[in-house]
């Protein structure tokens, strides 16, 4: 079956197609499809590997959460299982449903990321107000995504990128309770996410979404390894 949606001419005899909420055009050959794939199952090896790794490290931790690495780690598969899904899936109206949730996966994985770095903030107030802040943005992008597919595409990216950068407001406490190692990773992986956006946006270029999904994947290694150097450092 092909994967790229083909514009479907009407008739006398048949009305035009009734159009799918979320629908896109979806032009890319097998053969970006293909490097889309290679980049996806190598972003959910990776994520089980890491995700067994961290959570073991967790577990025989004391000093540290279970919890808050578990949210992490749910956030991170999330995205990666959803967004293969979505990506790899032959056009059809399944393929615009799971569009919503890959999308929504994206608010997801942000607020999970964040969790377990706000877990170890001396700060309270201000990890608190943070923590909140975060959830209830990414609940109302949630809600949109689903509810309004398609309807806020280029305000749900400023959104999403302004969640990623939210860190920057609290700059001093999360100085004070993470490693610079761990700062480094964060504002690397930021950097690359925000470089992604470009890619994910200009849609005429070839392997324009297998491009997008590797920036998204080495930027999920850096905000990992910035969790994982947190914990350790402990």
């Amino acid at each position: 079956m092909p994967f790229e949606r083909s514009p479907i001419a009407p008739s006398d005899a048949a009305p035009p197609p009734r159009a799918i909420a979320g629908q896109i055009s979806w032009n890319y050959d097998r053969t970006e499809i293909l490097a889309d794939a290679i980049v996806h199952a190598t972003g959910i090896v990776l994520g089980l590997v890491g995700a067994v790794a961290i959570i073991g490290f967790a577990a025989q931790t004391k000093e540290v959460e279970v919890v808050p690495v578990a949210i992490y780690v749910a956030g991170l598969m999330t995205m990666l299982i959803v967004s293969a899904a979505y990506n790899l899936w032959p056009v059809s109206p399944t393929k615009w449903i799971l569009r919503r949730f890959d999308h929504s996966a994206i608010y997801l994985l942000i607020v999970g990321t964040y969790t377990p770095l706000l877990a170890q903030m001396k700060s309270g107030l201000a990890s608190v107000s943070l923590g909140v802040g975060l959830w209830v943005s990414a609940a109302v992008g949630v809600f949109l995504k689903l509810a309004l597919p398609g309807r806020f595409d280029r305000a749900a990216i400023i959104l999403c990128l302004l969640l990623g950068w939210s860190g920057v407001v609290i700059y001093e406490a999360i100085v004070a309770a993470l490693p610079s190692i761990s700062l480094w990773l964060l504002a690397t992986g930021g950097i690359l996410y925000t470089i992604g956006t470009l890619f994910h946006v200009y849609e005429s270029l070839r392997f324009q979404n297998a491009i997008w999904h590797f920036f998204v994947m080495l930027a999920a290694i850096c905000h990992y390894l910035a969790v994982f150097a947190s914990l350790s450092w402990r």
